[in-house]
């Protein structure tokens, strides 16, 4: 299973629609298991029905006339009226369905909805699944009790899944691997954990739920000035194309607080670990926290650095001035 990370607009689900045939490329070559889908130059479009793809869209596209039954016979390519029924009903106790099938789209919970869309893809065993959007038409608590449903539906069906989201937590979530595409194009592509600790892009960053980024360029080596705080900062090998840095709230120290680094232990330690005093200049209300804006003394950067603290902490300890520390290997080099 691979998810497909994005802006809205960055063509994700354009991607899924050219594959399943229900976009036309301008230009370009889709293979799936060595069948050429399609081919501009050899004139080579298949169908959609010919193409072994199953879809998903994202508000399902049940028929709202029909039953559950009907809607998933209508799924069915082959066979008489009696075999089309006889695996349809199979699918839909697969899909723990059974008892529903009567019953019209619109009296069944978003849920069931969208494991009835399934069930009229899968009962065809296409060669792929295209989930597009698959949870963006659900409340934030049936979205997480039908994610585990999905999940071990993907695990049954065994086969190559192509699953598109801009939820950063949704595709942690659900899969291993993830690319993460801008303007079109695929700019990370790995195991998620690679993914989220090395973004490597500015996009990327902000895809995988980074809060503190800022313009930067190189002073020296291992030496940046961040531009949208006004600071210098040590860090890593500079790559040559990096245009930004960022570093992820959960990932700023406070001084004095559960910190792994201490500054008086020689000039060392000072290199690895850059350390700022800095004024509070706001804060926001999270349901269980408090994001803290911070501003370094003596900038006037544009943009604030943001740290997360539990409400109990904050409010324990509520102040104007926090001494940040910012670990050097915690700080992401963006192009």
């Amino acid at each position: 299973m691979l998810a497909i990370l994005g802006a809205s607009g960055c063509g994700k689900s354009m991607t899924l629609k050219c594959i399943a045939g229900i976009e036309t490329p301008d230009k370009g070559r889709i293979v799936l298991d060595d069948t050429v889908l399609f081919d501009s130059e050899k004139r080579i479009n298949l169908k959609p029905q010919k193409r072994m793809t199953g879809y998903l869209f994202q508000q399902y596209a049940l028929f709202p006339n029909m039953t559950v039954l009907q809607n998933v016979i209508c799924g069915v390519r082959e066979g008489t009226k009696a075999e089309k029924e006889q695996k349809a009903r199979k699918m839909l106790d697969r899909l723990h369905l059974s008892g529903y099938e009567s019953k019209k789209p619109k009296m069944l919970s978003g849920g069931q909805q969208q494991r009835c869309a399934l069930a009229r893809i899968l009962v065809n065993d296409p060669k792929v699944l295209l989930l597009d959007e698959p949870f963006s038409a659900l409340d934030s608590h049936l979205r997480f009790h039908t994610e585990r449903q999905v999940e071990n539906l993907i695990r049954d069906f065994g086969k190559t899944v192509l699953f598109v989201s801009h939820d950063r937590d949704e595709v942690f979530r659900l899969t291993n691997n993830i690319a993460i595409m801008e303007n079109g194009l695929f700019q990370t592509l790995g195991e998620k954990h690679e993914v989220f600790n090395e973004p490597t892009t500015i996009g990327g960053a902000i895809l995988t739920g980074c809060k503190n980024i800022s313009d930067a360029y190189e002073l020296s080596p291992g030496k940046v000035f961040a531009e949208d705080w006004g600071i210098e900062l040590s860090v890593g090998t500079i790559p040559e194309d990096m245009k930004g840095i960022g570093i992820r709230m959960h990932d700023v120290e406070i001084e004095g607080i559960s910190t792994t680094h201490f500054l008086n232990e020689g000039a060392e330690e000072q290199e690895t670990v850059n350390r700022f005093s800095c004024r509070v200049v706001g804060e926001i209300e999270n349901p269980f926290s408090y994001s803290i804006m911070l501003r370094p003394e003596g900038t006037e950067g544009e943009r604030y650095i943001l740290i997360d603290l539990g409400k109990n902490m904050w409010n324990s300890m509520r102040t104007d001035h926090l001494t940040i520390l910012l670990p050097k290997e915690k700080i992401l080099l963006l192009k």
